[in-house]
């Protein structure tokens, strides 16, 4: 894996919309807070292109703007604004190998699942599943600021060890970290932008109100491609409002029964992605040990910039 360079006070970090387009009023709050992290937030008018009613502007537009902060060497990573949907429309559309030649730190989540996706699997560059700015960044609260800034800097021997995590199954594991939003994973697959994490990695995944029927339809699919079964271990998410209304059926019903055949340690309710409460920041692409004794942890063993 190529990995960023890290980021020191005073970096210039590019805001873009690869997804939906977002609230003006959060967006000028998420920037302030960029800048009282020290940090200088840069954009332009693109930003607020809006299509179809569901798109920040045409993919075209989204992809030249990742394009052209990715390859501006003033500029040091590029944080989304929002996920929704979109994208996945611009993988076709961006250039691979100057994205290779140049690696800088993306840092987004759900919807975006897709660029983190192809950064890790397609271009081999580490990435940041955590905190953009809508309903995160914007809020002060909705984020946990110490794994962000940690792993924005180069942090290592970072002990991830949140309240609500569960142990599924016992055990120890220690492997590269992929993953993100389980519907974009497995939207992913049969596509040249296909979700293909090696041999022995740890697998992080999460979802938001998907019920448990749908996730077990979606944890088969990674199950008989293959995915599940190059892990060493799992780490579930939350899985926000992803049990039954009344509920007689919950998401962990669905990932027990899915993942029996999967003799690895499993934790579930990492608090990465779509979180109730502050969203933690998670290294892609990098290894990490997974713990369940003496409490269950995720302990970063490599930092996702140098």
């Amino acid at each position: 894996m190529r990995k960023p360079r890290a980021l020191k006070h005073g970096d210039r970090i590019a805001i873009v919309a690869p997804a939906s387009p977002f609230n003006r009023e959060e967006f000028t709050r998420g920037v302030a807070e960029i800048e009282r992290l020290g940090f200088v937030p840069v954009f332009d008018d693109s930003v607020f292109e809006k299509d179809s009613g569901y798109l920040a502007g045409a993919p075209e537009i989204r992809a030249a703007a990742f394009m052209r902060y990715w390859t501006d060497p003033d500029v040091s990573a590029l944080l989304a604004v929002r996920g929704g949907y979109g994208s996945v429309q611009l993988l076709p559309l961006l250039d691979r190998s100057k994205v290779v030649a140049e690696p800088k730190l993306f840092i987004g989540y759900s919807d975006n699942t897709s660029l983190l996706s192809w950064l890790n699997c397609q271009c081999g560059i580490t990435a940041l599943h955590g905190p953009m700015i809508e309903g995160r960044l914007a809020g002060g609260a909705g984020y946990d600021r110490r794994s962000f800034l940690d792993l924005l800097s180069g942090g290592r021997q970072l002990q991830l060890a949140p309240e609500g995590l569960r142990v599924l199954r016992e055990g120890e594991a220690v492997g590269p970290l992929y993953g993100g939003t389980i519907t974009q994973l497995v939207a992913s697959l049969g596509t040249p932008f296909a979700f293909d994490p090696p041999d022995g990695c740890i697998l992080f995944l999460e979802e938001v109100n998907e019920r448990p029927y749908r996730i077990d339809r979606m944890l088969t699919q990674l199950q008989l491609s293959g995915v599940l079964g190059r892990a060493r271990a799992i780490v579930f998410g939350e899985m926000r409002g992803c049990d039954e209304p009344n509920g007689t059926v919950t998401a962990l019903d669905a990932i027990a029964r899915t993942t029996r055949a999967c003799a690895v340690p499993i934790i579930t309710g990492f608090p990465s992605g779509h979180t109730t409460g502050p969203i933690w920041t998670l290294p892609l692409g990098v290894e990490v040990r997974v713990s369940t004794q003496p409490q269950p942890t995720l302990l970063i063993e490599d930092a996702p910039v140098e």
